[in-house]
């Protein structure tokens, strides 16, 4: 299962080892076993021409005796003038013949063979050569590690009668081809060692060529964003699949970043509609009361009532705090849909922040600043308005809360300046964190909810991020992190 797991690269890199270490191992085999074949084969075709050689010799001398050629005189024909033994020498084999029987009649003075023969042939061995066609039997053994070749066989007379059964013991002596086969397996690994290198070099540079298309694609898919351009892959010198991969990536782009522009324009219009709604209905909640206080009034107007001017006056100021709510609501909504053009301004963030914290008159608010200067490019008044807004939010979020508490700290991290705000409030619920950053979303009686929202697009504009934990009756900590250049 591991090996499943393995790169493409590491597969083609391991295969190929594998590729060689396979064939070397397999023909090492396939050598061994014809190296024993051809050495049976060997010491059979030898043991063969030095019976049929023998047997000549023993057919010539029982045509030049003198004596009656039968079973019976086989033994004295054959020691006469110790033919047996010069036989033996001459052809370097020990020589046995027995009668038909099995039993032993002469044989030929011992040399270095070990004497294994018995008196009798065993009477299977008899049996076997017997019904055999050819009237030959070959017996194969092992003594002391010492293969044998044993050959028993009939000798005729010029009838081609059976006069008795010649039993040749056959060392097989395969030190020479031994020698040769150790030899040559060793030449064999060393030229299979230089391949394995050639083959790790070879595997390794090649694996590295084929995956290195794939993983410029891979690299491309992984960078691929909704939110963001996607840029095409261009590859030369890549293979047929590899080309067809990079033309179904190159068409998903485009298909992408057209849904891209459908998603995004659907939206933006879903966005608008629904902040509309939200409008009309924030101007429709002052119409009302405006509508029945300028009705009550024109009912209930006695101009010779005393009391005129002080309900002339409580009507008007009526209809002004109306007015001020719809003006506060445009006003909001005008912030929300405008988008801050960046400005180059390079601003001491620290000291910003602490005026921004000016307008506030609560004594529980605490900055604090890791350096006096910390320089960053960030719009003045955009920058005011994301604190004001983010430290408005946590006053609103203590207004039950025993010894409240907000910190207001500036950092600086690398390239990046970070603003945190953190309250003990009463924190916010975990089916509400997913909507915290949401256009018309509040847990507030008044409001728009586009202050965070605001904050959020301010922030991004400039190329940073505001990301908030929370926990419910602990606080909130909001960090605005943007780069300093």
């Amino acid at each position: 299962m591991k090996l499943l797991k393995l790169s493409l690269r590491n597969r083609i890199f391991i295969s190929m080892i594998l590729l060689v270490l396979g064939a070397s191992i397999l023909i090492a085999g396939v050598t061994v076993y014809q190296y024993k074949h051809e050495s049976e084969s060997y010491h059979r075709e030898r043991l063969e021409r030095k019976e049929q050689a023998i047997r000549e010799n023993i057919k010539f001398v029982l045509e030049s005796t003198t004596h009656v050629v039968n079973t019976a005189n086989m033994a004295v024909i054959l020691k006469e003038r110790g033919k047996i033994h010069e036989i033996s020498q001459v052809h370097d084999m020990r020589i046995h013949v027995y009668d038909l029987s099995g039993k032993l009649l002469i044989k030929s003075n011992e040399t270095f063979f070990r004497d294994t023969t018995v008196a009798q042939i065993p009477l299977n061995i008899l049996r076997e050569l017997e019904s055999s066609s050819n009237k030959r039997y070959l017996k194969k053994s092992e003594v002391n590690g010492q293969k044998f070749q044993s050959s028993y066989t009939y000798l005729n007379d010029n009838q081609f009668k059976p006069l008795a059964i010649l039993y040749l013991p056959y060392l097989q002596d395969d030190e020479l081809l031994q020698k040769d086969l150790n030899n040559f397996l060793m030449k064999l690994g060393e030229v299979y060692l230089f391949m394995l290198v050639l083959a790790i070099l070879l595997s390794y540079f090649l694996s590295k060529y084929i995956t290195k298309s794939l993983k410029l694609v891979s690299a491309k898919i992984i960078e691929t964003r909704l939110d963001k351009r996607n840029q095409k892959i261009d590859i030369d010198n890549a293979s047929e699949e590899i080309y067809t991969l990079v033309a179904a990536y190159n068409s998903m782009i485009d298909e992408l970043e057209e849904s891209a522009v459908k998603l995004a324009t659907g939206e933006r219009e879903q966005a608008w509609r629904e902040m509309a709604k939200q409008v009309a209905h924030e101007i429709k909640n002052p119409l009302t009361p405006m509508r029945l206080s300028v009705q009550s009034f024109q009912r209930n107007f006695d101009p010779n009532d005393p009391n005129i001017h002080l309900k002339v006056e409580e009507y008007s100021n009526t209809l002004i705090h109306q007015i001020d709510t719809m003006s506060a609501i445009a006003s909001a909504f005008s912030n929300f849909a405008k988008m801050p053009a960046q400005q180059n301004e390079i601003l001491n963030v620290p000291k910003i922040v602490k005026l921004a914290l000016d307008i506030f008159n609560e004594n529980y608010i605490v900055f604090t600043s890791e350096k006096d200067e910390i320089l960053a490019k960030f719009d003045r008044t955009q920058l005011i308005r994301v604190v004001t807004n983010l430290v408005k939010n946590a006053t609103q979020a203590l207004q039950d809360v025993e010894n409240p508490k907000i910190l207001v700290r500036v950092e600086e991290m690398d390239q990046m300046v970070s603003i945190t705000v953190s309250d003990n409030g009463i924190g916010i619920t975990e089916e509400n964190k997913e909507k915290v950053f949401e256009p018309k979303f509040t847990t507030k009686t008044s409001g728009m909810g586009l202050g965070l929202a605001m904050v959020k697009n301010l922030v991004e504009t400039y190329g940073g991020s505001i990301t908030f934990t929370s926990k419910k009756n602990k606080g909130t900590i909001f960090t605005v992190k943007f780069p300093r250049n």
